[in-house]
């Protein structure tokens, strides 16, 4: 059967969402409903957890904690498929990804949390790539984009209920019952997977040997500059971004060493498809991970309780399940004007949420909150419209032998894009007001010099998408 989805019959949506194809969708898109779920949860939550148990300076750790260990996940994902088949991988996830939030919800301190945090990410990215990784499983190739479009769309149900569940129990006092609610969802995808997903391994095994020391050093990486960001001090958080991209350029050259791939073949070269795509999507991504900081601006500027905060910032996450729905079953010369047309929204996005955040008549002015509303939406819908159509470009790119180690490979580099930009997330705001002098004037400087900063990266993803055919 030919890989290339021109050469399929003409899919519809009820192809994907009728029958069979419906129950092994949710099976599918379970883990990314988990995993979306559980982030705006937390993203939710921490101004609470910080307020119960200190730890402000670990903010920003909360997310590059668990997207680095999702990284590791993520990256030993195929190794997994290949060692206990789709049905019992998934089940493997699901059981420490629950182990995590239970070690959260008992943490006495942040420290303690970010230890739970790091497990969560683990399973959490083990479940994310498996989602991916299990379209070119189960799903005939005319149907890989729609499927695409449907895995990004879990993250709306997760705007819908990870805020919804981390504002109430927030707002009641109650943030640990928040990870203990991730349970009974766990339970519930566990008992799907148990009855649709395939037990047995695949016979035809690609060469996936673990490149552990590629790894370790791609989260070392990560956790150098946020241990550099933690500093006050401009020149230790400069250092650490210094060290972080020296391990990163020493990957590069020792990637596929011994047969040992982290990354498919051609993904470090501009010449190569791979490389334009990998890059284009982890300047995106860049953009998107403002949203880190978002609750926090909105409480403390705006005075907004936890749930609306929660809520306003997860309307970044619906403008990408809207955009990726709108586009997954867009073909021909369209998807190239898309593909342009993304990077260019969150820009200008970002470039109005630097200047309306830190206004205080945001609030009392009802044209200013629609705008601001209309840039949000813009961030997320913006990488939305791209996402289903770069994924598909890394499947039909992917040389072959490394067809399952691509599939994985776009979210290695999806959370490797989220940890590091998180990480520059915290050495901009520490360094421009969120800690000194604080409060709300801190707060309003580190929104503008934010989301000013973070607008560089689409402005320089929609230079390199043209590259994109």
């Amino acid at each position: 059967m030919s890989n290339d989805p021109s050469t399929q019959p003409q899919a519809r949506w009820a192809d994907l969402l009728s029958g069979t194809n419906a129950l092994l969708t949710i099976a599918l898109t379970g883990g990314v409903a988990l995993h979306a779920i559980n982030i705006y949860i937390v993203t939710t939550i921490l101004p609470s957890v910080v307020n119960d148990i200190g730890g402000l300076e670990y903010y920003a750790w909360n997310t590059t904690v668990f997207v680095a260990t999702s990284i590791v996940g993520s990256a030993l994902s195929s190794k997994v498929l290949d060692s206990l088949g789709p049905k019992f991988a998934y089940l493997t996830a699901l059981i420490l990804f629950s182990l995590g939030s239970i070690w959260c919800a008992a943490s006495p301190s942040m420290l303690t949390l970010l230890g739970g945090r790091a497990l969560q990410g683990f399973g959490g990215g083990i479940l994310f790539a498996l989602s991916y990784a299990l379209i070119r499983v189960v799903f005939t190739p005319n149907l890989w984009s729609r499927a695409m479009g449907v895995v990004s769309g879990m993250w709306g149900i997760a705007t819908l209920c990870g805020p919804a569940i981390g504002g109430i129990f927030a707002q009641g006092g109650h943030w640990r019952w928040a990870f203990w609610a991730l349970l009974p969802v766990a339970v519930l995808l566990a008992i799907i997977v148990l009855g649709q997903l395939p037990g047995k391994k695949s016979q035809q095994q690609q060469n996936n040997k673990i490149p552990f020391l590629a790894i370790s050093l791609l989260v070392a990486s990560v956790l150098a500059i946020s241990i550099g960001s933690l500093s006050e001090n401009l020149i230790n958080n400069l250092v650490g971004l210094l060290i972080g991209i020296a391990i990163l350029i020493t990957i590069v050259f020792i990637d596929g060493k011994n047969g040992k791939r982290l990354l498919p073949t051609g993904s470090y070269s501009l010449k190569s498809t791979l490389g334009v795509l990998f890059l284009t999507m982890t300047l995106l991504v860049g953009g998107m991970t403002t949203e880190i900081y978002v609750p926090y601006f909105l409480q403390t500027i705006h005075q907004f309780s936890p749930l609306i905060a929660g809520y306003l910032t997860a309307v970044m996450a619906a403008g990408w399940t809207i955009g990726a729905l709108f586009s997954a079953n867009k073909t021909g010369d369209i998807v190239l004007r898309i593909l342009r047309a993304g990077p260019v929204i969150i820009f200008i996005s970002l470039i109005i949420l630097a200047i309306l955040t830190p206004n205080l008549a945001l609030v009392s002015s009802i044209p200013l909150f629609i705008i601001y509303l209309i840039a949000m939406t813009g961030v997320g819908f913006g990488i939305g419209i791209c996402w289903p159509h770069l994924v598909l470009r890394v499947f039909n790119a992917a040389p072959k032998g490394e067809e399952n180690l691509a599939s994985s490979s776009v979210i290695t580099i999806q959370l490797y894009a989220t940890a590091l930009s998180a990480a520059l997330v915290g050495v901009v705001v520490n360094n421009s007001g969120l800690i000194s002098p604080g409060g709300i004037e801190g707060a309003q400087q580190a929104s503008i010099w934010l989301f000013a900063l973070f607008a560089i990266f689409p402005l320089f993803g929609a230079i390199l998408i043209r590259k994109v055919k």
